[in-house]
């Protein structure tokens, strides 16, 4: 099967789509397929073409003179690779394909990713939309788009190419206790809340210290916010990080405070780094905590539930310790394999439905690809 992934840019700067749509593309080339991703490019592009992963540039800055620039090299694109589906990741991408899927046959399905605005709706255009979470399906569903349509494929990054493996990282030297977040640096994420509840975590712990792993557009107003904590001295802004775990692996505490989040691929990693997590019980959060079993969830936009969570988490050695067990306990569901295995399905599906051309043989693929799974 030829899949063209289409998305923004290929990135290496933490954003989360690019990280699981590259991770999937590479899987899917492991497992048998023919793939390419069309994107203006970025630091990936050695790595996936060192993986088997055709790379096409395509600009599709929101521009309308670039935009007509981006539909009319999208087309020649699609003639030279000839996919037999497109997997657009993002809304633009959605667009573009959408219109030449009238005048070429292959099928179109979108991957929604987040539901933090109104334009998502857009990725209903496509035959098939994949959902990160249930939550996120029925967002979708809340939107207009058909129940049909929809299929649930949890993220899952685990095992990735990008990253070496989390018993290959160094563990970060760091004081203790040590409170740890890896996010974007924005309100949506929560810090807020996480940077006020460490003036109640600093007093009743004095010896620990929050670390802010990340960048955004907010960092410098979180940083005023914490020279205003009687803490501020154990507030670390550690900006952004290509290897994260570096600091989970020395956590005492992970939390993601975020007040939406679609699934948030961080917790499965903290889950991997053996963490004891607390997190908001917002969106898909709870998907990747198996419910609730795997960490600790709150009430989001509340810095003291924040502070009595990670203050409890803190207080027992025995209690962290039997959350990190939580953690660990059936972690490899999260392996990017698995996740490439239910996108093959949809894809499988759709084509099967649509009685359109497969240009391999599908059963040997699909016979190939579960096999790399056992």
């Amino acid at each position: 099967m030829r899949v063209l992934h289409i998305l923004n840019d290929v990135t290496d700067r933490g954003n989360g789509i690019v990280n699981l749509a590259v991770d999937l593309a590479i899987e899917q080339a492991q497992q048998g397929f023919d793939v390419a991703v069309a994107s203006a490019g970025g630091g990936y592009q050695s790595l996936l073409q060192r993986m088997g992963v055709n790379h096409f540039t395509l600009d599709q800055s929101r521009r309308p003179l670039q935009l007509l620039r981006a539909l009319l090299t999208l087309r020649r694109q699609l003639l030279e690779f000839n996919p037999d589906l497109v997997h657009a990741h993002m809304r633009t991408g959605v667009l573009l394909a959408f219109f030449w899927s009238h005048f070429h046959r292959f099928a179109l399905v979108s991957h929604v990713h987040n539901v933090h605005d109104r334009e998502s709706i857009v990725m209903g255009l496509a035959q098939r939309v994949i959902a990160v979470s249930r939550s996120v399906a029925n967002s979708m569903t809340a939107g207009g788009i058909p129940r049909w349509k929809l299929r649930v494929v949890l993220n899952r990054t685990l095992g990735n190419q990008r990253q070496p493996p989390v018993d290959q990282i160094e563990p970060a030297q760091m004081s203790r206790p040590s409170i740890v977040t890896v996010c974007g640096m924005t309100a949506r994420k929560g810090i807020e809340e996480l940077i006020t509840s460490f003036n109640v975590i600093g007093r009743d712990f004095p010896s620990a210290h929050l670390y802010l792993v990340g960048d955004g557009a907010d960092r410098e107003r979180f940083e005023a916010l914490a020279l205003q904590s009687p803490h501020n001295g154990r507030i670390h802004f550690e900006r952004f990080q290509k290897e994260p775990q570096t600091y989970m692996l020395s956590a005492d505490v992970f939390v993601l405070a975020s007040r939406r989040e679609s699934f948030g691929l961080v917790l499965t990693e903290a889950r991997a780094a053996g963490c004891a997590i607390v997190a908001t019980d917002v969106d898909g959060i709870a998907e990747a905590l198996d419910d609730g079993r795997a960490g600790i969830l709150i009430s989001p936009q509340d810095s003291n539930a924040i502070a009595q969570a990670v203050g409890h988490l803190l207080s027992s050695d025995e209690e962290r310790s039997y959350w990190r067990r939580c953690a660990l306990r059936g972690i490899d569901e999260y392996r990017t394999c698995r996740m490439a295995l239910e996108v093959s399905d949809v894809y499988f599906d759709l084509l099967q439905e649509k009685r359109w051309r497969i240009t391999s043989d599908a059963a040997w693929l699909q016979s190939r690809a579960r096999s790399a799974d056992e």
